[in-house]
Order: structure tokens, then sequence, then C-alpha cells
């Protein structure tokens, strides 16, 4: 099975997590286990890595890469939103680091028939769990043309969400859409040619807010940065990579709620709320990839870093 993904900020994710060689850290998005690689070759024998991916391919591909550390590291099936819950079930009650990637994979978008890719003619599918009953031919098909023009409008930024919105629906009605080719010709149709000229793919919008819709992936990630910074050890990092604003927003709004002391209203003299400081922002700016990344790495492009540590 190939699983070729080329790991985003590598070097800058590694130095920002400050390993301890007996310390406990997750890689939320195990992925093509190149950030796991380097955290698991940085861990002594008494450190661990505990490894969370729900696509169950990316868990069998990193079981073999990352034999050499077999001994200090533990994988887990799951989505990294129910962190707190399988870390109980493995006895670890605290650690000292996550990095969570929250991009779709390369091999996630270059396998066919995953359906992740306008690029290539495939069955609407999207799921990066293949548990998860949801999936994108459900959505397509079913969803109300109000829903599909909310999550398209919000998930996708896509101006053109409405009258995408429309076409679908009334082209659903002639014939069930099945494929990821059949989506983007009504994609096509619905976006005028004038608006399409030097923009991005037109079809780019809308499949990635229908990704968020199946993988719920949004939702999830307010909560599990709670929980990571709930279980951590002082001076722990938590760093998150993200590659659209939405993502990022989510990301500074938590680390920004996690690193206020005081909620109470202004108007109030004396603090009442007793509520503390969680976390000190590392990066006030995110990191981004360097030129020469971007270079080798056009889907580096739009990645930004942001570095949280426990108080």
């Amino acid at each position: 099975m190939e699983f070729n993904h080329v790991s985003v900020l590598l070097n800058e994710c590694i130095e920002n997590l400050n390993i301890k060689p007996d310390g406990v850290y997750v890689d939320g998005t195990l992925g093509g286990a190149g950030h796991s690689s380097e955290i698991a070759k940085r861990l002594g024998e008494n450190g661990m890595l505990i490894a969370f991916d729900q696509d169950i391919n990316a868990i069998t591909v990193a079981k073999e890469r990352l034999k050499a550390y077999e001994g200090r590291v533990k994988f887990v099936h799951s989505n990294f939103v129910n962190l707190k819950e399988e870390l109980q079930k493995i006895g670890v009650d605290h650690i000292d680091g996550i990095l969570m990637d929250l991009g779709v994979s390369s091999h996630q978008l270059d396998e066919r028939e995953r359906g992740f890719s306008y690029m290539q003619d495939a069955d609407l599918d999207m799921r990066m769990d293949v548990r998860n009953p949801l999936t994108a031919e459900y959505i397509v098909n079913n969803y109300s043309e109000d829903e599909l023009d909310r999550i398209i409008k919000l998930y996708g930024e896509e101006n053109w969400s409405r009258r995408i919105a429309k076409f679908i629906v009334e082209l659903r009605q002639e014939n069930y859409i099945k494929t990821t080719g059949e989506l983007v010709d009504i994609i096509k149709r619905a976006i005028p040619k004038k608006a399409r000229i030097d923009g991005p793919h037109p079809a780019k919008r809308t499949f990635q807010a229908l990704r968020i819709e199946v993988n719920n992936e949004l939702d999830i990630i307010d909560k599990t940065i709670e929980d990571a910074a709930s279980i951590m050890n002082p001076k722990g990092r938590i760093c998150v990579i993200t590659f659209h604003s939405l993502e990022d927003r989510i990301v500074k709004n938590i680390y920004k709620k996690l690193y206020t002391d005081c909620i109470c209203p202004a108007e109030l003299p004396i603090c009442q709320c007793d509520e503390e400081r969680i976390v000190k922002i590392i990066t006030r700016k995110p990191i981004i990839p360097t030129d020469n990344e971007v270079e080798v790495n056009p889907r580096s492009r739009s990645a930004k870093l942001r570095v949280a540590e426990k108080i």
C-alpha cells in the first residue's frame, strides 16, 4: 500500500514541541508517520508516543514505518476528539505535548477511490474514517438547497454557494449524483465562466466544504485543544497546523480563551469568576512554510502553525 505524505513544517513542529526523552507525546493525526517518526526517534526507553488516526490505512502503514520504535509507540484507531477517553483506556493521565495536523493527507487526496479529489473521477465518498456512515454522496443527494447553501458558504467560503446548491438540487432530480466527476460538472455549470478566470479550480471550495461536513472537522478542534490542555503537564506544548482560515480562526480563538485569566464583565471592580490562565501563547503570529518548502511541497502553501504552552 502506498501512503505518500510529505510532512508540513516538520522541523518547526519538532522544535516547538520541546521533546523530552522521557515525555509522553500525542500525534493527533498520524498520516504518513513523518512527524511521528521524528518524535519517536527523540524519545528514550521511558518515553511514549501515542499516535491517533481515524484512517486505518494510515495506521497499517505507520506500524511498519515505526517498527524501529515499537516499544515506545502506541496506535489508536480513533479521531483525536476522543483524546481523553482513548488515553484513559491505555492508562495515560498526563501528556507533555500534542501535535495536530488538520490537513487532509496527500495519500487521501491521491487515492482516487476515496473521492476527496476534484481532479479524479470516483465515487463521492470523502470519509477519513470508513466507519463513518455519512458520505459526500448522501449529502449531495439528500440535503436541502438551504442546507447545501449553508455548508458550501460556511465551510467553503464560496461566493456562488446558493447557485451551486440550486443547480445540485435541480439536476439530482434528473439523475442521482454518484461521482466526483458528475459533481464537478454541475459546479462548473453553476459558476459563470467569467468568475472562473484566473481563480482556483471551481470545485475546490465546494469539495472542501463537503469534506469538512462529512468528517465534522471544525466542531472537534476546540474541544480537543481544551482536553489536551487539561491533561498537559506544565511546560507541555500544543502545536496545531491548519490549512485554511476557518481552522486557523478556531485555533487562534481557543488559544486566546485559554490565555484569558478573567471572564467577568468589565464593569465589575473585582474579579469574581476565579478563572485562571491555562496557557501562554508562544506564536503571536503563526509560523508559515519557507519559500523553499513551498517549492518542494506546493500543498504546504497555506499551512500555519500555532503553538501554546501549558502554564
